[in-house]
Order: structure tokens, then sequence, then C-alpha cells
């Protein structure tokens, strides 16, 4: 059983959990995730670690409430246990001086791509963080991306902050104007990924995305998380998760990423009926 310390709730629908977990914290490096079950009825789920602090034995995760075992998780509180845990698992991400970097994140990939800018700030790069969001009230971590990067882009579908577009937006406008840009890192929806793939291929500018395809065992046994990357099955959870943008098959990932979209509709609402549903019971005299 690991023990929850902290559950924040930071925007709608998003929530930063933090977990005691000494093991992983002492191990974990930028771009890894770990494996989290709530319960013994929950599934297997790959969260990406936003943080962690290896003298004070802690990760931190940021989920985003969709489907069944996210929203039990997000309905837990300080002091509450989770069943498994496992980690750091995936390969690591690879972190160089490449010279002007941009990283890209959207929803829960906010959070992710904090310790690899922070990474990527320490070996010397420029970095220019891009955030988006539909609207402005679901921005967060501005601060903490201002600290590690030298400039920060944010972006709203609506315009309602910053600029008006999504992350892929500024960032192809800086390479039509001719902009230096070495090396970029993408996470978020496999949408946002795949378009921020499709804005830097043009200018052979190696895009790097953090996959985020079903996993089970999460250490390369099941299959379940196989992806197509140049033409070759590769396995996101020992392979990945992060892999080359511009090689991802990216309508095979969508398509494998809701195989189980029924099952996972009947979950949910199985799972709020029992939540919600109280009895009521009449009392009769006789």
């Amino acid at each position: 059983m690991y023990k929850i310390l902290a559950n924040e709730p930071l925007v709608p629908n998003i929530h930063l959990i933090k977990i005691e977990a000494p093991a992983i914290a002492r191990k974990a490096l930028p771009g890894q995730f770990a494996v989290v079950r709530v319960d013994e009825f929950g599934e297997r789920i790959p969260l990406t670690l936003a943080d962690w602090d290896g003298e004070e034995g802690t990760i931190t995760v940021l989920i985003m409430q969709v489907g069944t075992s996210t929203q039990k998780l997000a309905a837990l509180n300080a002091g509450d246990h989770i069943l498994n845990l496992a980690g750091p698992l995936g390969l690591p991400s690879h972190l160089d001086k490449f010279g002007t970097v941009v990283c890209a994140g959207g929803c829960y990939g906010v959070g992710a791509i904090l310790p690899v800018a922070r990474a990527l700030k320490g070996l010397g790069n420029k970095v220019i963080c891009i955030i988006e969001a539909r609207i402005k009230n679901l921005l967060y971590w501005q601060e903490k991306l201002q600290q590690v990067s030298d400039e920060l882009i944010v972006t709203t579908g609506d315009g309602s902050s910053g600029y008006k577009g999504w992350a892929y937006d500024p960032l192809k406008e800086m390479l039509e104007k001719g902009g230096k840009i070495d090396r970029v890192f993408a996470h978020g929806c496999t949408f946002m990924m795949m378009l921020t793939s499709e804005a830097t291929k043009p200018f052979g500018v190696k895009t790097l995305v953090a996959l985020n395809s079903i996993m089970v065992d999460g250490t390369g046994m099941c299959g379940c998380c196989r992806v197509s990357v140049g033409g070759k099955t590769k396995f996101t959870c020992v392979d990945g998760p992060e892999f080359d943008g511009h090689e991802v098959d990216w309508e095979l990932l969508a398509a494998r990423r809701t195989i189980y979209l029924e099952e996972e509709i009947r979950s949910l609402t199985h799972w709020e009926c029992q939540r919600w549903y109280k009895p009521i019971v009449k009392v009769v005299e006789v």
C-alpha cells in the first residue's frame, strides 16, 4: 500500500497527487513513468512522473479525470492508500546540450514537461516552453515553468489568455520566420503531439513525443502498448515512452487507444452508480 500525502485539484478535471514512494523517488529520471492500480478492481494505468524528491521519498503525478481509475484516484484524500505502484518505468528522455529547445505541453502534459525542461535548462540549453489549454481557467503551473525556461508562451484555443491557438501554432510561426530550433519535446494528448510533429516535419526539426498508448504490465511482457514507429513494432513501456514523432503511425495509435471505449464507458457508469446511489429505506409502522 502506498500512502497519498496530497491531492490537490489544479484546474477542473486535473489533480496533483503526491505519493510516498521512496524507492521510486531515488531512481526517477525525466521522461519516466509509474504504473498505478488504485484497488483490487482497478486497471493498471501509466502516469508520467511530474516531479519527485529523493530525500523526502515522494513522487508527484498529474491525472486527468477521464475513466474509472482516474476518477477513483481523484476521489482519494491525503492519508488514503493506493494498492499498487510500480516504477520508475520506461526509458528516460534523451537529454543533452542541443542548443535551443522547445518543450510543448497540453492538459496533463503541462506537468510532464516540467522535469524535462528543468533538466534541459541545467544542461545549458535555451529552453522555450509552450503550454496550451482550451480556455484560461484550464491553465496551470505557469510560475513553475517560468522558473525553468528562458521563455514561456501561453496559448488558449479561445484566446482568453496569451496566444490564440494551440501549442504548435507559435512553434510553426517561429520556424516559418527562420527561428533556429534544435529539438522539440511534446507531451500531451495524441492529437496535440501529432499536430506538433506535423508542424516541425517540413523543417526537419527532430521532435520527440511521449506516447500514451494503453498499457497493462509496463514491462514489455503483454504487448498491449505496441505502436508502430518507422514501420517497426515498438513497445511504449520499454522502448519508449519517447519516440520520434515524425516516424509514429498516428492513425494506428489513435485507433488502438479507442479499442475499449465502450467497455470504459460502461465501467465508469457502473462505478458512478455504485458511488452515488443510496438506497431509500421506508420504515412502515405496523
